[in-house]
């Protein structure tokens, strides 16, 4: 049955007359994204007691007054502050099984959808006004906020949570009702879910927990360091592990074997994919969420951190009608978000482009991507030869592991497609010298190779917290500078302060060494020519080392000496 349009209702109800309505619709659609029910707010026309009851009615939901009910505290820690603030809820009964929830917007099931993941339980939802909301939030959260550091402080006291925890430790079998009982137990799960939502809210990238003989440890990585959060108590790590097993649909009988899943969640509207990796250790198993969230990821090269002469050059190169382009650099420098972001920019409809990833971690409209899977013998070079015979014009392998692989991208490229991939190299040079090791012939290499890009992430200064430094002269040196070939220059650092949790940095942006092929460049790569003459004839060319463009990201002020030394090496 459709549901009837909140116009409509407003005038079935005599709020608004037919005339008043048909302005606010033409009103509406000059204020794209605006809801119907807000512009008549605007306009004067209905008050916000008015909209809950039309938006009641349109959903088949009560509406309730916040300000006439006393909420009990025991039904308040059934939603946490965060939850309770992204989602703009507020609970206001829990009865068998069942949580009551008040919310201003109640069009967007997805919320109901996705507390009940949250919360392991049934959810249903009652209508009240934003003001009635934002005034319960401020009274009912904002003196008490709870947060992970008092929770689990109450669990350490919890005699239930211990004594049924201590009941199920060992190594010998275990009651399965039992385990799942513990896993499914309020604290458990709302300690998770905050640590969830925190991690998301952070942007970090992983989320570790990781049992030791005497503690259990959650540690964060976020903008490429790991950082710890205040440890849960130790007899709860099976617990916890066992309701992220439970969550990732896994098997929590096997302790014994590495498991591997991931968790779709959806939070505030936006799709957020967990990929879970569980390693059996000696004290219990070990965790590691990867958190893609597609909101946060910048598939845009204007925005990867570029200089202006690189991403000319590196645009111009990925639209050859053929070739190979390689993006280089270790494991977390950022190679697949580059790639998405030039494959994502050749993405029309006059192009069929295809990806073959390991695994493929974000969805792109209108880009056929294709998994990879060694267990039934699904590699990189099966799956590329597969795609050969699927009519592509531009394909995306997400790594060059061995020769055979490199022979068919070689072979595609020489039969009019364009190939993109990624190695594990330290710099560009060094790239060509793994692809003749690797067996590739040079007269293959020079015939269709085009560019390789080299890459690294250095941590970007927090803006909130920016202070003028002076680095010593030893930091200078590390760099081949003297105090004498700075006197101009201005340098930063981050002070720390809550925005960037006190580290000083937040966000990140790319470094880049971007050698494109010529004539000088293939007739050394014929001649066997080692990579420091490779890197020598780069730099004539144009190409400025990672250090180089560190440099320059450290003198216009976007991050520190110490980042760049960090994440590069001497180029002598």
């Amino acid at each position: 049955m459709a549901i009837r349009r909140i116009g409509q209702i407003l005038v079935d109800l005599g709020f608004l007359t037919e005339d008043q309505r048909d302005l606010l619709l033409e009103e509406q659609q000059e204020r794209p994204g605006e809801l119907f029910g807000q512009v008549a707010i605007a306009a004067g026309l209905i008050t916000d007691d008015q909209l809950a009851q039309a938006l009641a009615e349109q959903m088949g939901m009560q509406v309730i007054s916040l300000a006439d009910v006393v909420i009990p505290p025991e039904v308040l820690g059934h939603i946490t502050e965060p939850m309770a603030q992204l989602y703009r809820v507020v609970p206001v009964s829990f009865q068998n099984e069942t949580l009551t929830i008040a919310m201003c917007d109640p069009q967007k099931l997805s919320t109901i959808d996705e507390l009940r993941t949250f919360l392991g339980y049934d959810v249903r939802a009652v209508v009240a006004t934003e003001n009635d909301i934002l005034e319960a939030l401020d009274r009912y959260y904002a003196l008490d906020s709870e947060s992970v550091e008092t929770l689990i402080a109450g669990m350490e006291q919890d005699d239930e949570l211990l004594a049924a925890a201590k009941a199920l430790e060992g190594d010998g079998a275990f009651d399965l009702t039992s385990v799942e009982a513990l896993a499914s137990s309020a604290p458990v799960r709302k300690l998770l879910n905050m640590v969830l939502l925190l991690a998301i809210k952070d942007q970090a990238s992983d989320l570790h927990f990781e049992p030791f003989e005497d503690e259990f440890k959650i540690r964060i990585r976020s903008d490429g360091m790991l950082y710890e959060m205040v440890p849960p108590p130790r007899h709860l790590a099976f617990a916890i592990t066992t309701r992220i097993k439970v969550m990732a649909d896994l098997d929590i009988a096997e302790r014994r074997l590495p498991q591997d899943g991931r968790i779709r969640l959806s939070v505030g509207g936006h799709p957020v994919d967990l990929r879970i990796s569980v390693l059996p250790t000696m004290f219990g198993e070990s965790v590691v969420m990867r958190i893609l969230d597609r909101s946060v990821v910048m598939l845009d090269l204007d925005m990867v951190g570029m200089g202006k002469s690189v991403l000319a050059g590196f645009r111009e190169v990925i639209r050859k009608p053929n070739g190979i382009v390689l993006v280089t650099g270790p494991t977390g420098s950022g190679k697949t978000t580059t790639l998405y972001g030039a494959i994502n920019e050749l993405n029309s409809i006059e192009d069929k482009l295809i990806t073959t990833e390991d695994p493929v971690e974000y969805d792109l409209d209108g880009i056929v991507q294709m998994p990879i899977d060694p267990a039934i013998g699904n590699t990189f070079a099966q799956c590329l030869r597969s795609i050969l015979r699927q009519d592509p014009d531009k394909i995306l392998v997400g790594e060059i592991r061995d020769l055979e692989t490199a022979e068919i991208a070689v072979q595609a490229s020489l039969t009019g497609h364009m190939v993109f991939s990624t190695l594990h190299t330290n710099d560009a040079p060094n790239t060509i010298t793994r692809l003749r090791d690797m067996g590739v012939p040079p007269f293959l290499i020079t015939a269709t190779l085009e560019a390789i890009l080299a890459q690294r992430l250095v941590r970007k200064i927090c803006k909130e917290c920016k202070e003028q430094t002076q680095p010593s002269i030893e930091t200078l040196a590390q760099l081949d500078l003297t105090p004498d070939d700075v006197i101009d220059r201005k340098f930063y650092r981050g002070r720390g302060c809550a925005s960037c949790n006190n580290t000083g940095f937040k966000g990140r942006t790319g470094l880049f060494e971007f050698l494109t092929m010529n004539d000088q460049v293939r007739e050394l790569i014929n001649r066997g020519a080692s990579t420091e003459k490779l890197r020598d004839a780069g730099m004539q060319t144009g190409m400025h080392p990672l250090r180089s463009s560190g440099l320059e990201k450290v003198f216009d002020g976007t991050t520190t000496i110490e980042e760049v030394i960090r994440e590069t090496v001497s180029e002598g």
